[in-house]
């Protein structure tokens, strides 16, 4: 049968840009989808979807004008019901035939066939195989209906009675197989035809007439002056964005941001990239209010210099391309200056008052409901931070004699006044005027703030560092006052919203509860502090008074579980996180320690017969209750128990040993030569033996070889 490719463009008005690529690969990908299961398709049909502001549209290769017939088996009813006894059909299996469009004569040809029950009646037929125009209609209806649209518009069509939904009032349908329209094909009030639109101001021609399906991206481009593609305006955006900041020279380059990259690209159809500026004095704001206002307010690229400070400079993609550019230029320079202006205002503003003097007015500022204004939360912050900063003052001052001195003492102080301060001050920016106008530079317009107050650079990065780590991959606070007050923080609003009940849900997480349980976690160990996490959110408690029930243990039981799926996605299996997590591990930092100590057991020859054994004592323990640990060398009958007894008192010491000093891996390849007493053991020797005082006896030496060997993970669950 004649392959031909396919065309089908829905021409609109101006789409939402955030959108945009969403709404252009889900329609797409349905027309595909529709398509393929009427068998209009080959195996081989690629497909490329179009997305620009105005037109949603997809290009499909290798389709079929008619799909082909196909064989179709159709259950009627049982013989007997079918048949009367002399073997003529019943008026019931004429009805029934009559429906298909067949009669008597095709009583013969009907199948027998036992399905367990009894004999039913099939009747075989060919059905006829979709018309392109007909399956088209109906996969378009699906896309359009299956559309991921954020906010549905209603519009009347022409006739100004008919209202029609949709994402933008469209204005044109395009259907063409090969050269050919698809004649009948409608959506949206449309009829399907060959004409199209290019770009509002520079298409050469208009309206564009497509003269095939493979010609509409060639002829959007010539014609109509338009990219069609997303991915194809994307990088070319991306070149010339590039290429701009090579013409300015001197190393700058365009900041990297993919939203921004992406917005654009659905805002522009002939992407046109100038170079513009503004005056230099501006550069004396915080360069992330210049950079926040230039991307969120006017989807401009700010030029960094090769250090990565702002510079004067900012990149427009402008979507018309004059012979003289001066005017677009002029224009956009126009428009930043008064942004820059208030930016520059806030800032002035805001640091005529110090963050000190607005403490007072975050009692007036609502936090929730249940939990109180945002000054009570800085309070509580305060509490938080002051416990865990003196945790890990004293662990780290353990050993350490410099520490653990009077130079240590002050050293100590200074580390809880910073905190303080910090925890203090940290929530103060959120009632300037700039975190007003930008909610986004919270904490970091605090940071500049602490700076002009002329507060110590521990605190002033405290303050900017506590929200940190804001997002997957974001850097870590920078030292260890901004790392406990960034601590502080997360655990006050866990252990403040656990306690009250609001609870994330599947898709719902509105205080962001996973991310600040994942932000503990890489604290605590990409920091490595000696800190343990049952201290930790029982010293935030107290904090709440009796706002708040204690439900710590929950708390601690979502944070292993957000941990247990972040290693996951690191690569570890998910029998070698349980092995570790199921021990509800305190020091989280040992954890990716802990990890390869069990991959590589795991690769041990001894290791599936120890794990086995381990699951088999974890069993005889649990049934037995409490067991004393104790063995009474006196008890021992079997040389096997002798043999285990004497291999446990020789190699345990120096596992635990290797333990204690964080060789994990060491310490458990000491351990796997208990493989042949362990094997021995189970082979010749009655655990529950009829007397007591031996049955006790037994059950302890295995409590002793429970307790030594899952220092480091509970073994028993890497049995297979």
């Amino acid at each position: 049968m004649n392959h031909q490719n396919l065309l089908v463009e829905l021409f609109v008005e101006e789409l939402p840009p955030k959108a945009l690529q969403k709404l252009g690969d889900a329609f797409a990908g349905v027309l595909l989808e529709q398509l393929q299961a009427q068998g209009l398709t080959s195996a081989h049909s690629q497909l490329t979807a179009f997305a620009s502001p105005r037109r949603l549209a997809a290009h499909i290769t290798e389709v079929l004008p008619a799909a082909a017939d196909k064989a179709v088996s159709q259950k009627l009813m049982p013989v007997a019901v079918g048949l009367d006894a002399s073997g003529q059909p019943t008026p019931a299996l004429l009805k029934k035939l009559t429906a298909l469009g067949a009669d008597a004569a095709s009583v013969p040809q009907l199948k027998r066939v036992h399905d367990g029950k009894a004999e039913v009646l099939f009747f075989e037929s060919m059905a006829k195989g979709a018309l392109l125009a007909d399956g088209l209609q109906k996969a378009l209806d699906e896309a359009i209906a299956k559309l991921p649209i954020p906010k549905v518009m209603r519009y009347q069509l022409q006739d100004g009675w008919t209202s029609v939904h949709f994402v933008r009032p469209a204005h044109g349908l395009v259907a063409l197989h090969g050269s050919e329209v698809l004649v009948g094909v409608q959506a949206l009030g449309l009829t399907a035809g060959n004409t199209t639109h290019g770009h509002r101001f520079e298409a050469s021609v208009d309206p564009v007439v497509i003269q095939s399906a493979d010609s509409y991206a060639e002829q959007l481009r010539s014609e109509g002056a338009v990219i069609a593609s997303f991915a194809e305006r994307r990088a070319e955006i991306a070149r010339q964005l590039q290429a701009a900041a090579d013409r300015v020279g001197g190393g700058v380059r365009p900041i990297e941001d993919a939203a921004l990259l992406d917005e654009v690209t659905a805002l522009v159809e002939r992407p046109n990239v100038l170079v513009c500026e503004f005056e230099k004095e501006f550069l004396a704001v915080p360069q992330e209010c210049l950079i926040l206002t230039m991307k969120a307010n006017q989807k401009y690229f700010p030029l960094l210099d090769a250090e990565g400070k702002l510079t004067h400079q900012f990149l427009v993609v402008s979507n018309i391309s004059p012979q003289d550019a001066s005017a677009v230029i002029q224009g956009n320079e126009r428009v930043v200056r008064p942004r820059l202006a208030d930016a520059k205002f806030f800032f002035d503003q805001d640091r005529k008052k110090t963050l000190v003097s607005r403490v007072d007015q975050l009692a007036k500022v609502v936090y929730h409901n249940k939990l109180g204004t945002q000054g009570e939360r800085v309070e509580r912050v305060r509490h938080i931070a002051k416990a865990i900063a003196t945790q890990l003052f004293t662990a780290l001052a353990q050993g350490n004699a410099a520490l653990d001195s009077q130079e240590g003492e002050i050293a100590q102080d200074y580390l809880l006044t910073c905190v303080d301060n910090a925890a203090l001050l940290a929530k103060t920016d959120l009632v300037t005027d700039m975190v007003g106008e930008f909610p986004e530079l919270q904490g970091i317009m605090g940071g500049y703030y602490a700076v002009s107050d002329g507060l110590p650079d521990e605190v002033a990065h405290a303050i900017e560092d506590h929200y940190k780590p804001r997002f997957a991959g974001d850097a870590l606070p920078r030292e260890n006052v901004g790392v406990v007050v960034a601590l502080a923080d997360k655990l006050e609003t866990l252990v403040g919203m656990f306690g009250i009940g609001n609870l994330p849900t599947g898709d719902r997480d509105p205080f962001a509860l996973r991310r600040h349980a994942l932000g503990v976690i890489r604290m605590l160990v990409e920091k490595e502090l000696p800190l343990d996490l049952d201290a930790l959110l029982a010293s935030a408690v107290p904090a709440f008074g009796d706002k708040i029930e204690d439900t710590s243990a929950q708390l601690a039981d979502f944070i292993y579980d957000r941990l247990a799926g972040s290693l996951r996605e690191q690569g570890y299996s998910a029998q070698e996180v349980d092995a570790v997590i199921a021990l509800r591990p305190q020091r989280l930092a040992l954890v990716p320690r802990q990890l390869e100590a069990v991959r590589a057991f795991t690769q041990l020859e001894e290791a599936p017969a120890l794990a086995a054994a381990n699951k088999r004592v974890t069993n005889i323990l649990k049934k037995a209750g409490e067991v004393d640990p104790h063995v009474n060398e006196e008890l021992l009958q079997e040389p096997a128990e002798k043999d285990l007894y004497a291999a446990l008192q020789r190699f345990v010491p120096e596992a635990n040993a290797q333990f204690d000093s964080g060789d994990y891996t060491a310490s458990l390849q000491t351990l796997a030569v208990l493989r042949a007493p362990v094997d021995a053991f189970f082979d010749d020797v009655m655990v529950n033996a009829e007397e007591l005082a031996l049955r006790l006896n037994r059950q302890g030496l295995l409590k002793k070889l429970h307790m030594a060997m899952n220092r480091v993970a509970d073994l028993s669950r890497l049995a297979v």
